[in-house]
């Protein structure tokens, strides 16, 4: 995989930085671009990075995207991608493998249970919850057992496994409906449940994005950190922050940006600044590049 540049076009001139809408947020802002060599930068692949698509397989990062990380990495502490998915699967749709200025992306797939290396091309992690594989071999016939509409699909996640609802009649209800009896099983097992976007992740517990994120800023060193995300499984990386940013003896600025979305307001809600899907992400990412000197 290589980089994502295209030399036959040049790249639009930035909008200038938008300013957060929280006095939280504006410090936070302010820190980084004070101080972009202490700056931790991490985002959520599904939704903020690439658009959300009907079958999670196809989904592949916004074309500009990796082109305006690579821009932005070499001025900051650190660019860390934070996924429920597989490590592996989000560098390979991501096609962040490769990529001049990304020599030291990380990767953090299920949730910060597995590291990819850019420098390195590995991946670490530790055995498999055989709470997981209970349940996979257990799911198509609860399901059936439990009569889910029709379009409700199973996805293979390695360490984890989603129930989606999205190709349903009707998904929301679909959604509401699946999550209770998803718990139960979920807990006979071990496992946890994490709501999506139209989708309940079954999973081991222990680990969420928020708790990747503190342990990659400490490893860091971080003096600010900037998350972006647009689903509830991004909501513990925002609890992070806000924690980061009020703890009592050494606060740490942070900078909340959801990537908007229709289907999910909470993110929306707790965000400092809002940006309008991966495309404004972009946008953004090319104005803060700007801003601190790029």
């Amino acid at each position: 995989m290589g980089s994502h540049t295209d030399s036959t076009h040049s790249t639009p001139s930035p909008s200038p930085l938008p300013t957060p809408a929280t006095a939280a947020g504006r410090e936070g802002l302010d820190a980084i671009l004070a101080r972009p060599s202490g700056a931790v930068i991490a985002f959520d692949f599904d939704g903020t990075l690439s658009p959300i698509v009907s079958d999670p397989e196809q989904a592949r990062a916004h074309p500009d995207v990796v082109p305006a990380l690579a821009a932005l990495a070499p001025r900051v502490a650190s660019v860390a991608v934070i996924t429920g998915r597989p490590a592996e699967l989000a560098v390979r749709n991501g096609g962040f493998a490769g990529v001049p200025g990304l020599e030291h992306l990380v990767v953090l797939g299920h949730y910060g249970a597995e590291r990819w290396d850019a420098a390195t091309g590995e991946i670490t992690g530790p055995a498999p919850h055989p709470g997981v594989a209970a349940v996979r071999a257990e799911l198509p016939g609860f399901l059936e057992q439990i009569g889910a509409p029709r379009g409700t699909w199973i996805e293979e996640k390695g360490r984890a496994i989603g129930v989606h609802t999205r190709r349903t009649d009707a998904p929301q209800e679909a959604f509401e409906t699946l999550r209770a009896p998803l718990t139960d099983l979920a807990t006979r097992n071990g496992l946890v449940v994490e709501p999506g976007r139209m989708v309940l992740e079954l999973r081991p517990p222990g680990m969420d994005k928020g708790v990747a994120l503190l342990d990659h800023a400490r490893e860091v060193g971080a003096t600010s950190i900037l998350y972006g995300g647009d689903d509830l499984g991004d909501l513990p990386a925002f609890a992070a922050v806000e924690k980061l940013r009020t703890h009592t003896t050494h606060t740490t600025p942070g900078l909340l940006l959801c990537v908007a979305s229709t289907e999910v307001t909470e993110v929306r809600d707790r965000a400092d600044m809002t940006v309008a899907g991966p495309e404004g992400l972009v946008e953004f990412l090319r104005s803060l590049t700007k801003a601190i000197g790029g």
